[in-house]
């Protein structure tokens, strides 16, 4: 078997920081408790899009451009505009006309291309088809024990050793060692033994293989990006969990051992058929060695192929930029000295379509644009409980902490028993003993959600009373004068220099039964929680007199007359949740609002709002809320495509159909860049997250999409699903999310993002801020600056700014 030598394998430090860079291209997934969009590339952002789409594709089949009908389609329904397709064969330097460019992108398609293959896929393809293949054996096995390694609600496998969490490869080892099924299910007599002699260290057992399969140093990290991907579910959850040891200042990752696992199957097939089958591993070992010399080769082969649907994608591109310069340059004037209301909703696409609908109500009434947790870097800790969840972007860790001061005990009573019944139903182990063991009382239950249509609501969530809060940090309660530095730049942040009588602050949430990622419909800037508790807790700031004598002093005067109410925007039935005193006619402006962006989402929902009355349309609205078996509740973020960063009316009156996220900014009340800096560095990145995870999931849902919602099965308490009993953790959007069945309902593009500053501003951000440069020249997004007066927005391109 193994060679005892062998086993005193070390890594170099050069083979380690190949396998480091290996690691840290794996992005991570949040739990489903906490779902918020990722971008599944975040990890090879160093690379340009089109370097990593050939990249990609050619070590493991991943799809991050549409097939060639998609972009054939978008030309035939004038989504792709002549101009912008001659603009893309520039860039690209493919000079050809438009009638050449499409014969081009036809012919592409009809070429198959070699792909590296794992040792698993190689013994595949000589593998007698009545027997287990490897891959799929090997994805079954790792993932169910991962499923249990890290289950966390009634965990089925120890998880410690004394006070020591256990090394996931060495769990793995004493695993697999003991699980004589394998060689049974495999048909592969004594297999079992090799396991047993593998080394019991992640970093020997990958020495070994190295050395064994001969892989080169110029080849490994490349080797190990792919054997990742191929379990690329669990490797994005342990993605989580680097991400999250990283914002505690305490670094730990399970990446290593991980990767030491899926390398240790390799090494076991590759020992185990050397032996059994000699002449079969003399042809394999013969392509082995054949396709390591050819990795560049295949790549470029991947990269020419690619190549006419790179250049259409970027006509798509470009064509909806065109149009948004245009609706820039038809723009109405809307001037109101009035200021009636004001209401700063989250910056999430679905906001634009109700923001829209409100500003019609009255030319006193002014919208306007801010990160969903409205820049409150807060955890959400319940009263008299151990429950805590962030209530912040994921890319940030809270300093402080939110709680609700002489909650009623029978909400905190409530709130556990709905918890643990909750807890307990979504456990592996609950699926069928629950219904045994609560017999007629829960078949009772299951009746009344058929047919009854009542709506499920969070633990916590349906129980956040209305009592005040309590800011504290390291445990203690923050002062009068700290909230007031708080929240004075959250003001400067939303452009609030003048204020209304009435000031609403709107969050986000959606309300779903049923629904594994309804954390996905949730706030993304919240955590994937509604933002609820952000809204209350800035109303009662703003409102306290104490905090804004102390805001005085910082130069920031609210007049005694404002009131900031708290809001809540139910994206699924576009109801506005007030929590306050409104005046009737602010009520009834929210009303007809709601009833506007409902007709206006109908379409997309196939309901017809000409056959029914408000009152009956709002209904069919809200029965979607209440149905447990619908699968498709709303639409999410799905077709997002820009994000504008500017004052409200540079985009009022413009309809721009639920596809741009809208930040407030005004450059002129920014000399030093500090709001603009602080919007390119984070919630520009939480756009391109959700950007990215959405054309990811509908490019490859098979690698980047959670599949059939129908088919789900709750991994580890929250961990994420299974599709079916097995497989890979799925990750990504479920196909419901973007497919109506017919047809996607995301069209899969880069984000435009449109800032009204000028191009110097941009290029200084750029410059001290390695994220954001690394985004906009390596294209994972566009960078646009358009003028004051909106007549000119030029794009940065190849280092400098071409006129659009």
């Amino acid at each position: 078997m193994f060679n005892h030598s062998n086993n005193q394998s070390v890594l170099s430090a050069p083979q380690q920081q190949q396998l480091l860079d290996a690691e840290m291209r794996i992005a991570p997934t949040w739990p489903l408790d906490q779902l918020i969009a990722v971008n599944p590339f975040w990890g090879i952002k160093a690379l340009s899009f089109d370097v990593a789409v050939s990249k990609l594709s050619a070590l493991a089949q991943v799809n991050m451009l549409m097939p060639v009908d998609f972009y054939l389609e978008q030309w035939q329904q004038g989504a792709i505009a002549p101009a912008a397709l001659q603009q893309a064969a520039e860039y690209y330097q493919v000079p050809r006309s438009n009638n050449e460019l499409l014969n081009w992108l036809r012919q592409s398609r009809r070429k198959a291309l070699p792909h590296w293959h794992t040792l698993a896929d190689l013994f595949d393809c000589y593998r007698s088809e009545h027997k287990m293949p490897w891959q799929e054996e090997i994805a079954h096995q790792i993932s169910q024990f991962c499923a249990a390694h890290y289950q966390q609600v009634q965990p089925i496998l120890k998880q410690t050793q004394g006070h020591k969490k256990l090394c996931v490869y060495r769990h793995w080892h004493e695993t697999v060692s003991q699980d004589l099924g394998i060689s049974i299910v495999m048909g592969e007599p004594g297999l079992v033994e090799y396991f047993k002699q593998l080394p019991t260290e992640p970093d020997t057992v990958i020495a070994l293989t190295v050395e064994t399969l001969g892989i080169e140093f110029t080849a490994l990290a490349d080797y190990a990006h792919m054997l990742l991907l191929d379990i690329n579910g669990w490797a994005s959850w342990v993605g989580y969990e680097r991400w999250q040891a990283n914002l505690t200042g305490c670094p730990n990752s399970d990446m290593r051992a991980l990767l030491a696992i899926r390398m240790a199957w390799e090494l076991v097939i590759w020992q185990y058929v050397s032996k059994r089958y000699p002449t079969m591993f003399s042809q394999i070992s013969h392509h082995w060695n054949r396709q390591k010399q050819q990795l560049p080769e295949i790549i470029a082969e991947h990269k020419q192929a690619l190549s006419p649907r790179l250049l259409f994608q970027r006509a798509l591109e470009l064509s909806y930029q065109t149009k948004l310069a245009q609706q820039f340059e038809s723009k109405q004037a809307h001037e109101s000295n009035a200021n009636i209301l004001q209401a700063i909703f989250c910056i999430d696409v679905r906001s634009e379509v109700i923001r829209r609908a409100l500003e019609k109500q009255h030319l006193g009434i002014h919208t306007m644009g801010y990160a969903g947790f409205f820049g409150l870097p807060i955890d959400y800790r319940a009263s008299d409980s151990g429950f805590e969840r962030p209530q912040l972007p994921g890319l940030l860790k809270a300093p402080l902490k939110v709680t609700q001061i002489h909650e009623p005990q029978s909400l905190t009573t409530q709130r556990q028993h709905t918890g643990r019944w909750q807890s307990w139903s979504h456990s592996a182990a609950a699926s069928f003993s629950m219904v045994e063991s609560m017999g007629m009382s829960y078949f009772y239950k299951l009746l009344r959600k058929v047919f009854m249509l009542h709506p499920t609501a969070h633990p916590v969530d349906s129980h956040i009373g209305t009592t005040a809060w309590r800011l504290t940090q390291d445990e203690r309660e923050i002062s009068a004068t700290e909230q007031a530095q708080l929240v004075a730049p959250i003001l400067a942040g939303m452009g609030l220099t003048t204020f209304a009588d009435t000031v609403l602050l709107v969050g986000h949430g959606a309300k779903t039964t049923n629904n594994l990622h309804d954390a996905g419909l949730q706030c993304g800037a919240c955590g994937g929680q509604s933002g609820e508790v952000n809204v209350k807790v800035l109303a009662q700031l703003l409102n306290d007199v104490a905090v804004r004598n102390e805001l005085i002093k910082l130069g920031v005067q609210i007049p005694v007359t404002t009131r900031f109410i708290a809001a809540l925007h139910n994206t699924t039935t576009e109801q506005i949740v007030t929590y306050g005193e409104l005046k009737p006619e602010i009520s009834q402006w929210l009303k007809q609002a709601s009833h506007l962006a409902r007709i206006e989402r109908s379409e997309a929902l196939a309901i017809n709002p000409d056959i029914l009355s408000q009152q009956q349309l709002e209904q069919q609205f809200s029965a979607r809320t209440k149905d447990w078996s619908q699968v498709r509740p709303e639409w999410g973020l799905a077709n997002n495509a820009g994000f504008i960063i500017a004052p409200r009316q540079t985009t009022q009156g413009l309809d721009l159909q639920g596809r741009v996220f809208l930040h407030e900014y005004d450059y002129q009340q920014d000399p030093e860049l500090t709001k603009l800096t602080s919007i390119l560095t984070a919630p520009m990145l939480v756009t391109n997250w959700i950007n990215m995870q959405y054309n990811a999931s509908v490019t490859d849902p098979g690698k980047y999409g959670s599949g059939n919602k129908v088919l789900h099965n709750v991994v580890g308490g929250r961990i994420g699903v299974f599709e079916g009993n097995g497989g890979d953790l799925r990750i990504g959007l479920p196909l419901q999310s973007v497919y109506n069945g017919e047809k996607w309902m995301h069209t899969p593009q880069r984000l435009s993002v449109i800032v009204q500053a000028p191009t110097e501003a941009l290029e200084q951000i750029m410059t001290a801020h390695p994220v954001v440069k690394q985004l906009v020249e390596n294209e994972w997004l566009y960078l646009l600056s358009i003028s004051p007066n909106c007549n000119e927005i030029r794009r940065f391109d190849n280092g400098k700014w071409e006129l659009l």
